[in-house]
């Protein structure tokens, strides 16, 4: 009977010690309004912040706009980052080349562009400084050529928006890097200044 005496007293003093551990736990702090939850539920809520940080960053790349013409431009090329380069391509589905993705961008029923970046930059726009930049404007390099021959879209910040090359994607880059620096040959606004006046005038 002494052994099963022993258990019993064990058992009996473990007890209360136990409830207290749980009490305590139940009762922890919660910080900044936040209460902790379970190991289980913790990742579901981490994965969710994390699907909200990647359906927002699109949006985050558009900065505030003076106009809405402006914005939807930059919203219509931001939202196909990642398609593949593709020579002669202008939509999502085929692929883009520079001009390309220009074109489908500044929504060809709304703007009358020439299809190549070289006549772009010829032909069509109101020349800009450098300094001046603002987002929606059009940025011309001379890629080992004598004439321009790929065309971006500014975004603001000294970054811009453009379909490389072939093996590339839709990708965002920066004038700050020396290759596209020493490349940078002119730029051209074609975004009207009034929000009514929405055919570009060739000058």
């Amino acid at each position: 009977m002494r052994p099963f005496f022993k258990t019993w007293l064990t058992i009996c003093l473990l007890l209360p010690l136990a409830a207290h551990a749980t009490n305590r736990e139940q009762r922890l702090p919660n910080v900044n309004g936040y209460t902790p939850k379970s190991h289980v539920s913790a990742p579901s809520s981490k994965n969710k912040q994390g699907v909200q940080r990647v359906s927002t960053a699109h949006s985050r790349l558009v900065p505030p706009m003076a106009t809405k013409t402006t914005s939807n431009v930059l919203s219509r090329a931001v939202n196909v980052l990642g398609t593949p380069y593709r020579w002669g391509g202008s939509s999502p589905s085929k692929g883009f080349d520079c001009s390309g993705l220009v074109k489908y961008a500044f929504n060809d029923a709304t703007f009358d562009l020439p299809r190549t970046s070289n006549a772009m930059a010829a032909g069509h726009g109101e020349k800009v400084e450098r300094k001046d930049l603002k987002p929606g404007d059009l940025i011309f390099f001379k890629l080992k050529s004598r004439r321009v021959n790929h065309v971006a879209i500014y975004l603001g910040n000294d970054r811009f928006i453009h379909a490389p090359r072939r093996g590339k994607s839709v990708t965002i880059d920066t004038l700050n890097k020396p290759y596209w620096n020493t490349h940078y040959v002119v730029a051209k606004r074609v975004l009207p200044k009034e929000p009514g006046a929405l055919r570009v005038v060739q000058r």
